[in-house]
């Protein structure tokens, strides 16, 4: 498959690092012009000076905040000559219950996860149906497909953002602009070294079928197809990206399980 994306003008928030930053690199390799933001502006200016300034020119955006959001949507635009790809990427995720969670933290992460969502598409989709229509790829995530403990902010921001993809599917058919959700799940990045740190890497990725984590690349290799001509007829949908974790029921393997109490009651005689 032969990926088109030469030519094309896209927006990736949330791009100075892991997913964003994957994608930004594989924008430009299948010859897109790129513009990212990010909180982190030096990592963000890096990764624009690596790919290259003609191709790819870095903002520092709060994505949360719509005062910054709005002009960077319409700067990048002006820089690129137009829009025919966002990637809606930016998000953060923090622990708690409905109990734990301070209420300042859950409008936090829908800030992030949710309403920069909203306020890059409602600048961006009108620049795209001017020029004939486009793509929007937004990253949602498996735990917006189910719940995981102590993440009820995480889990419900995820939720809303796999929904408002399908009906901005639904609104903006009929204007050529496709929009569809990319759910990872656990993906190799600066976020989850924390995981790595702590020793709890291998309890992660044993309830995996696929026995490891994703890597950003491999994320940015769906995002990049539902970008381009090749997804031509694909809007609305959500691609779960999780190495079949999101297929498995959750239950033992008790087959596995049967055979090591055989091995172990052999042993033992």
């Amino acid at each position: 498959m032969t990926l088109t994306l030469a030519g094309k003008r896209a927006i990736v928030t949330g791009g100075a690092s892991g997913i964003g930053a994957a994608t930004a690199a594989r924008f430009v390799r299948e010859g897109a012009k790129v513009a990212i933001c990010d909180l982190d502006a030096e990592s963000a200016q890096a990764l624009a000076l690596e790919l290259g300034e003609q191709n790819c020119r870095a903002w520092s955006v709060d994505v949360a905040d719509i005062e910054r959001v709005t002009p960077f949507i319409s700067d990048a635009a002006a820089w690129l000559g137009g829009i025919d790809i966002l990637v809606n990427n930016a998000g953060i995720a923090i622990p708690g219950t409905v109990i734990q969670l301070d209420p300042a933290n859950w409008r936090k992460i829908f800030a992030v996860d949710v309403d920069s969502i909203f306020y890059a598409s409602r600048i961006a989709i009108p620049i795209m149906i001017a020029a004939g229509g486009g793509a929007v790829v937004n990253i949602a995530s498996i735990s917006g497909l189910r719940g995981d403990h102590a993440l009820v902010g995480y889990n419900a921001a995820k939720g809303a953002v796999v929904n408002l993809t399908r009906a901005m599917a639904v609104d903006h058919a009929p204007d050529n602009v496709r929009v569809n959700a990319v759910c990872p799940g656990l993906i190799e990045t600066p976020l989850t070294q924390a995981a790595k740190d702590a020793g709890l890497w291998y309890a992660w990725t044993s309830t995996i079928p696929m026995r490891r984590a994703g890597t950003a690349e491999e994320m940015a290799s769906v995002v990049a197809f539902l970008a381009s001509e090749e997804a031509s007829y694909v809007s609305g949908s959500v691609i779960v990206a999780d190495g079949g974790m999101d297929a498995a029921t959750g239950q033992p393997d008790l087959a596995k399980l049967a055979s090591e109490l055989l091995l172990n009651a052999e042993k033992a005689a």
